[in-house]
């Protein structure tokens, strides 16, 4: 794996009245049920940060270090990025309570909703604020469990040293084939572990083809099963989960997301602006390249855009 991540390729333009108003570049693979390249653009063998796609493979790590939850739900919670919905607080708020434990307990900064319709509900009834409202929340939550049935101490639980992160370390690493060769600290003050975007891939292909009382088939279980719990009734990766039966997708900032369907193959890509605009109209056309069709890749083709009130152009693949 290369040391620096190159930079991508014209993957999506922007055009407004006809008119080429922008281009977003980026880098994508596509993997065949195998594993095997299938297609890419750019760089897909240097490593970027997947931030929040590499939370799967880190609750697979949980889990394997003694994680214990009671639905699959929970265990769903833990592999989120949350939009801060009720549902959303209530189950972490719930993992927490269970094990003695509060909000205070988390170290994810406090944060608004990331969901729009969550964050204006919180804001009109005078909220402000909150770790359990950050969208990692349960994710740190799940830590914080892990930590205790492996009788870890929780002090610290965030730092990279730490053994809970050693052992998430180890579990990213094994599942993309390759080493971190970057560790840096993430949104939520978490660790995030580089890889690149084809060990990316390949992480999530090895998660849906794997056997259903692993691990990484829990893990995988739970996200399909639960994709609202996933991101929210708004998210992109939720509504991809409901839309295409099988498929595991999770999106990451900065413009990531990963997706894999068994006995078909998986894609990930990166918009290297972080423009979230253009990443589902490149994976609706990776997608297309494994011969995926569904409606909501569809709506998911072009993103409009507007002038006033009315459409006047499309965030529109290129590649």
């Amino acid at each position: 794996m290369g040391k620096t991540y190159e930079g991508g390729v014209p993957l999506a333009e922007v055009v407004r009245s006809g008119f080429v108003e922008g281009v977003h570049r980026g880098s994508v693979v596509v993997l065949d049920s195998t594993g095997a390249p299938l297609a890419a653009a750019g760089d897909v063998t240097s490593p970027i940060f997947p931030r929040s796609s590499n939370k799967p493979m880190q609750a697979v790590g949980m889990l394997r270090a003694g994680l214990s939850l009671a639905e699959p739900a929970d265990l769903a919670i833990v592999a989120a990025s949350h939009a801060g919905e009720e549902f959303h607080l209530a189950r972490v708020a719930g993992l927490l309570a269970g094990a003695g434990l509060d909000a205070d307990a988390l170290h994810c900064p406090p944060e608004l909703p990331v969901g729009d319709l969550a964050r204006t509900v919180v804001l009109r009834a005078g909220g402000g604020p909150s770790r359990i409202q950050m969208n990692c929340s349960g994710k740190h939550a799940g830590m914080l469990l892990t930590c205790r049935s492996a009788g870890w101490p929780m002090e610290g639980y965030w730092r990279a040293d730490h053994p809970l992160q050693r052992r998430l370390r180890d579990t990213v690493e094994e599942f993309t084939g390759e080493e971190a060769v970057a560790v840096g600290v993430d949104g939520c003050g978490a660790p995030v572990l580089s890889a690149s975007l084809t060990g990316l891939a390949t992480a999530y292909l090895r998660m849906v083809t794997a056997e259903g009382d692993s691990g990484a088939g829990l893990v995988a279980h739970a996200m399909r099963a639960h994709p609202e719990v996933v991101g929210g009734t708004q998210a992109d990766d939720t509504r991809l989960m409901r839309g295409v039966p099988g498929l595991l997708a999770k999106i990451g900032a900065e413009g990531v997301i990963t997706a894999a369907l068994p006995d078909v193959g998986a894609v990930a890509l990166k918009i290297d602006d972080g423009a979230a605009r253009a990443r589902m109209p490149v994976l609706v056309s990776a997608l297309r390249r494994l011969g995926v069709d569904a409606p909501v890749l569809t709506e998911f083709a072009e993103v409009p855009i507007f002038g006033g009130t009315l459409p006047v152009g499309a965030t529109r693949p290129l590649w």
